[in-house]
């Protein structure tokens, strides 16, 4: 797009987008698998808030939806945080205020901010937007940091506005938001923290601030904080990835961090939320199987950018008439089957221990076949290889061809799903698969989003 915005012409970088079956949801689902992996107890979370200004249903309950995604019990408490940038960083500090004075094992609260932000092509927003999501787990009893205190600014400053049924945002001239937004809102209330707290602002190892590092670096000196001390953006290698963005610095920050450290988060957004940590002993102990910096790695390139205009709904592409269905959801089948659709919840025979999906009364093992002795199984975070696979270039699929197949688990038991973000070519016969929670089809004569689970390449592959 340099011919239209020379500026992008010498534009280098990468930034994370979404496959065509992604948006906030799917993003936010992912970001909790990795706060909450396989073996952790999901029956103490007893709150779920979601915080995205792209949240896919503007009246359906987006955070349950995404409870019901990972199991989590239906007693939790699910509320959907937007409105703006800050709505990550304000619903964790709502979480977190949650807790003051709460005993110790008191149910604990799943933060998951989310977006998927659109841009105009050729605009400066399409080279500097990211998509991603990150998860934080908040509880009574220590974990890897602390909170020592926090401050807010509520300001009516619009820096960017998207009035409700539009697509893109709409951005005010950069060095007035520069000038009358950040250097006049932060410094402040940072100041007024530390302050507050009685420390001294050398005293800080790390500044999270989601905003170009020029602003970051600006912000520092204007606050008394020693430039060193700010956190990396990921701009080179991510982009700004909306409402969640300052999240996904703590999670980097954090994986360097040592044990005693301070660490302030800011977040802004019609105001300023500015949250001071202090890294405990526990860091050293409880780092997450999965990293930012794994994330980051386990990618998958994307070099047609007409592909990334048609997947983004930007470039109406003819697929002819294979493309023309009808995807009415049932409504009461989906209810009934509710977690084995959501989350990928089969049966396990409580006498021969056989796996299976769907569920059903009967057990398929012909050695058994007793009835009602099934009990749920939950499949996403199971081992899988490829059993079977066809690629169907005759197909609808918004990014051909479609490729299903058999699955197999490892604990036994077979499914047959749709495959995602397999390259053509790249399906063999015993690949390590996992699974994903992904957009299945969109119902557009209704506006209805379905869900489900799909096959994946194993991380690594």
């Amino acid at each position: 797009m340099g011919w239209v915005n020379a500026g992008l012409a010498s534009g280098r970088g990468e930034r994370t987008i979404c496959n065509w079956d992604e948006d906030s949801l799917t993003l936010a689902v992912e970001a909790a698998r990795e706060a909450l992996p396989s073996g952790v107890d999901r029956s103490r979370i007893g709150t779920v808030m979601l915080a995205s200004t792209t949240l896919p249903f503007a009246d359906r309950s987006n955070a349950t939806l995404l409870a019901s995604a990972l199991a989590l019990p239906t007693s939790a408490m699910t509320c959907d945080v937007t409105g703006s940038l800050r709505c990550g960083t304000s619903a964790l500090s709502q979480a977190l205020a949650g807790y003051d004075g709460r005993p110790s094992g008191a149910a604990k609260s799943l933060v998951v901010a989310a977006d998927r932000r659109m841009a105009r092509p050729g605009s400066e927003q399409e080279s500097r937007y990211g998509h991603g999501g990150a998860a934080v787990v908040v509880g009574a009893e220590d974990g890897v940091a602390r909170l020592v205190g926090r401050t807010h600014v509520g300001a009516d400053f619009v820096d960017h506005h998207r009035l409700s049924g539009e697509v893109f945002d709409y951005s005010l001239e950069e060095r007035w938001v520069r000038e009358s937004g950040w250097f006049e809102l932060v410094p402040p209330a940072l100041r007024g923290l530390l302050e507050q707290q009685s420390v001294q602002p050398s005293d800080i190892a790390h500044l999270i601030i989601a905003a170009d590092v020029t602003i970051g670096r600006r912000i520092a000196v204007l606050s008394g904080i020693p430039e060193d001390r700010l956190a990396d953006s990921l701009a080179s290698n991510c982009g700004n990835t909306g409402c969640g963005h300052a999240l996904l610095m703590l999670a980097g920050v954090l994986e360097r961090a040592r044990p005693g450290e301070l660490v302030l988060l800011v977040g802004f957004g019609q105001g300023v939320d500015a949250l001071l940590f202090r890294t405990t002993d526990a860091l050293s102990l409880q780092r997450p199987a999965r990293g930012l910096s794994a994330c980051l790695a386990d990618r998958r390139e994307e070099t047609l950018y007409t592909r990334y205009l048609s997947h983004s709904g930007l470039l109406p592409v003819e697929f002819g008439m294979r493309a023309e269905r009808d995807n009415r959801t049932a409504q009461p089948a989906l209810w009934r089957k509710r977690s084995q659709v959501t989350a990928f919840a089969g049966g396990q025979c409580r006498s021969c221990g056989t796996v299976q999906f769907p569920w059903s009364r009967v057990c398929v093992n012909p050695e058994c076949r007793l009835t009602d002795t099934q009990d749920e199984h939950l499949l996403s975070d199971t081992l899988a290889q490829v059993k079977t696979f066809t690629e169907d270039w005759l197909a609808y699929s918004p990014r051909p061809p479609l490729v299903y197949g058999n699955v197999a688990f490892a604990e036994g038991g077979n499914a047959f799903l749709e495959f995602a973000d397999f390259e053509p070519g790249e399906a063999r016969v015993g690949s390590a698969v996992r699974f994903v929670f992904r957009l299945k089809d969109v119902d557009r004569t209704r506006g209805f989003r379905r869900y489900f689970w799909k096959a994946a390449p194993g991380r690594g592959a």
